[in-house]
């Protein structure tokens, strides 16, 4: 393992001590906004590895992959050779991550429960793992300063709904997600918020929720076959949403991922329920 301490008051103590500790130059990311972090504290030529939520910025696209976030290849991780690994804590299973510290690798878990506190949380773990405290408490600021700007903004109440489809059914976004925490920093309903994470939606109950605004990932519009075709999708174009063209294809990360972009998040939000 890197260290023996794990306190948020080790690295100081052990720098006064006069005990040198060797940053970690080989790091694999699990979790998009993870990724995302890193390179907004400077760090991103420390990555070898992302995985396949890994999309943003335009350098993270040119790493290679080890799978994806929650369903965690070990020897993809392995082949890296990390000396640390920086996991999303939805990133799993389990096993897998318990086989990877079996392995004598450094993995570090951060806090990535969908709302804005644990956004904070995670810039300043992985700013402490990377030995970028400063770092870390300038894009803090910098974020909370983007969000309040943004909430700050005109806004429209309306009765939105986020839509996800990689592999199967179009699924919809209920409360306990990131989708639901962003929509309520924009100031929007979710029709959803009483169900319970992501479930498959049916034509038939997209049309009776009846939403005024929907929310569709980047990466779902584009397998749909483009925003149009969304638009006049089974279900969807009963909806008020569609009547009055409030149908905004969202960028993955920002709708999805509750990460350092939060506030430009806010202000599509808004600026698409007018």
């Amino acid at each position: 393992m890197r260290r023996t301490c794990f306190a948020a008051w080790c690295l100081p103590l052990m720098l006064a001590l006069g005990v040198a500790q060797a940053k970690p130059q080989r790091v694999v990311v699990l979790g998009g906004s993870v990724t995302e972090i890193v390179y907004d504290l400077g760090q991103g030529e420390r990555l070898v590895a992302g995985d396949d939520s890994s999309i943003y910025p335009a350098a993270a696209l040119k790493l290679p992959r080890v799978g994806y976030y929650r369903s965690v290849p070990v020897e993809g991780v392995v082949a890296m050779k990390p000396d640390l690994v920086l996991a999303s804590e939805n990133a799993g299973p389990p096993k897998a991550l318990e086989r990877l510290r079996a392995l004598g690798i450094d993995l570090e878990v951060v806090s990535d429960s969908p709302s804005i506190e644990s956004l904070y949380r995670r810039i300043e773990q992985i700013a402490r793992e990377l030995q970028a405290p400063e770092e870390g408490e300038k894009l803090i600021a910098q974020v909370r300063r983007e969000v309040q700007a943004a909430q700050a903004l005109p806004s429209t109440p309306r009765r939105a709904l986020v839509l996800l489809n990689r592999t199967g059914p179009m699924m919809a976004a209920g409360g306990d997600t990131a989708a639901n925490a962003v929509l309520r920093l924009a100031g929007l309903e979710n029709v959803l918020a009483s169900q319970k994470g992501y479930k498959p939606i049916s034509a038939e109950g997209l049309a009776t929720l009846q939403p005024d605004m929907i929310i569709i990932s980047a990466a779902s519009a584009k397998a749909a076959g483009g925003i149009d075709k969304v638009k006049a999708g089974a279900g969807i174009a009963a909806t008020p949403a569609a009547r009055e063209n409030r149908i905004l294809a969202m960028d993955d990360l920002l709708i999805l991922g509750l990460g350092p972009r939060v506030g430009l998040a806010i202000e599509q939000l808004k600026a698409a329920a007018k």
